[in-house]
């Protein structure tokens, strides 16, 4: 599903209105809501207005289990970390326990972190509940989403829910959510504005398939809903749209 719209003030308010119905529906239903959060400046009004009343009081903090999709390889206390935004903006605000909050860094080596994320991964999931109730995503200029960079070998990844590697052109490690695992969510939503993101977005959902240049083509849950909220500017280039 693709929905557009005017401003990015109206696509975060529908995003936190998915989030609000989708915190509720899980806890209803298996009575935890779990969800992966995205970083960069993307989903910044959304966290705001999560923080915010009525949304503070509607939504079942204290049964919600937060995770996320990616993470520079940083400390905590770096202004490029996605935890770090997300506290400030949100975390901080809501009445979530800490135990419930399972940022992607630690003191030991990236590649072993991101065995001990996926192991925490496989711990809280089952066989009936296998994947995220609510991923929230991005996407780059380039295309790429969580930390699936165009060119990287983690999008042939089949196995593996987590994996961390070393972006040559960054010049830092990354730890990321794979494909694989993503694609197992109930529902995915991608939050996607500015012209800048136009002709990516163009190609990756009205293009012809070339996921090793544009990586958000592999976001294709078989079994979950994926939506795709984008603003006038982003979605210039698209033919389709509701």
């Amino acid at each position: 599903m693709i929905r557009i719209f005017r401003n990015t003030d109206e696509l975060s308010q529908t995003a936190a209105e998915i989030f609000r119905q989708t915190a509720q529906e899980a806890v209803q239903a298996r009575n935890k809501f779990t969800v992966a959060l995205t970083g960069g400046s993307s989903p910044d009004k959304l966290y705001r207005l999560l923080a915010q009343s009525p949304l503070r009081e509607e939504i079942p903090w204290e049964q919600t289990y937060i995770f996320w999709g990616d993470e520079r390889w940083v400390p905590l206390s770096d202004e490029r970390s996605n935890a770090k935004m997300a506290f400030e903006t949100l975390l901080n605000h809501v009445p979530i326990p800490p135990n419930q909050i399972y940022p992607m860094w630690s003191d030991v080596p990236p590649e072993e972190y991101a065995q001990q994320y996926e192991d925490l991964l496989r711990d809280h999931f089952n066989e009936t509940n296998a994947g995220f109730d609510l991923i929230l995503l991005g996407m780059g200029d380039d295309g790429h989403t969580a930390s699936l960079f165009p060119g990287t070998t983690v999008l042939h990844e089949k196995e593996r829910w987590v994996q961390a590697y070393y972006l040559e052109p960054q010049q830092m490690y990354r730890i990321t959510l794979t494909a694989p695992f993503i694609n197992q969510a109930n529902k995915i939503v991608f939050l996607t504005y500015g012209e800048k993101k136009t002709n990516a977005l163009y190609e990756v959902l009205e293009g012809e398939p070339n996921p090793e240049k544009y990586p958000a083509q592999l976001i294709q849950p078989p079994n979950g809903e994926i939506i795709w909220l984008v603003d006038e500017a982003a979605a210039n280039r698209l033919k389709t749209g509701i």
